[in-house]
């Protein structure tokens, strides 16, 4: 190949690739207008997180450093769940050193605690960093209860399906989840521009256009992880882990 014909290949690939990037992101814009991406959220959420029994064991997968926005959401869920079956223990799985109370892991059992959960309910895994290796790690604190016990999984709603179907691969027979949706805000969030004061500006009113302050940016964020999590479930297929 010439460089005069390297050239014009390197030119049309990067072309080509700038122009499917241009139209893949008017298409994630077009879609944050619509209400697809809270569907495929709240489907992600939904698809397997049918209650059927009150558990033996809630497990609490961890997501992330503690405090943090996850991980207090999944908390609450958590700790509302275990006010509603008090015989159940709580399996916190999120990997740290127990012995050190500034970990996520002590922080998060704490965390409950304060709640009202008694701390002989509360097990600990702390060694699983996804969750593949946090279902099998919690198998071997469960030992045979896997079949025989009833277990209900509290993560974020887009972990749901995965989470379940890790479980189950491995084995977990009378498996529940609670996916830990954020509620909204029951409030109107509309207000009008002009009675605000501060600089006039030639820009439409957006005080009454709640789509555009929150539902598009909102959209964007699922869009986001549903891809993720898409990606995620695919890899573990491929792995033969779901």
């Amino acid at each position: 190949m010439t460089a005069s014909l390297f050239r014009q290949f390197l030119y049309k690939s990067v072309r080509g690739s700038l122009i499917g990037l241009g139209a893949l992101f008017f298409v994630i814009l077009i879609l944050s207008f619509t209400t697809l991406p809270f569907w495929g959220y709240y489907w992600l959420g939904t698809s397997e997180s049918k209650i059927t029994e009150k558990p033996d064991y809630i497990v609490l997968l961890g997501g992330g450093g503690m405090p943090s926005e996850s991980n207090l959401m999944r908390a609450y869920y958590a700790c509302e769940a275990a006010k509603q079956s008090p015989e159940s223990k709580i399996i916190i799985s999120v990997p740290g050193d127990t012995t050190d109370e500034t970990s996520a892991i002590s922080l998060l059992a704490k965390e409950l605690v304060q709640k009202g959960i008694e701390r002989n309910r509360i097990l600990f895994e702390p060694d699983g960093t996804n969750t593949r290796m946090e279902g099998l790690c919690i198998e071997r604190i469960v030992g045979s209860n896997k079949e025989s016990k009833s277990f209900l999984i509290v993560t974020s709603p887009e972990h749901i399906r995965r989470s379940v179907k890790v479980f189950r691969k491995i084995g977990f027979r009378r498996l529940n989840a609670l996916p830990a949706f954020e509620r909204a805000l029951e409030a109107s969030l509309i207000f009008k521009d002009a009675e605000l004061g501060g600089r006039k500006i030639i820009v439409p009113d957006i005080g009454s256009n709640i789509s555009v302050r929150y539902q598009f940016w909102n959209h964007l964020k699922y869009e986001i992880l549903i891809a993720r999590e898409l990606t995620a479930l695919g890899y573990y297929w491929l792995r033969g882990w779901i």
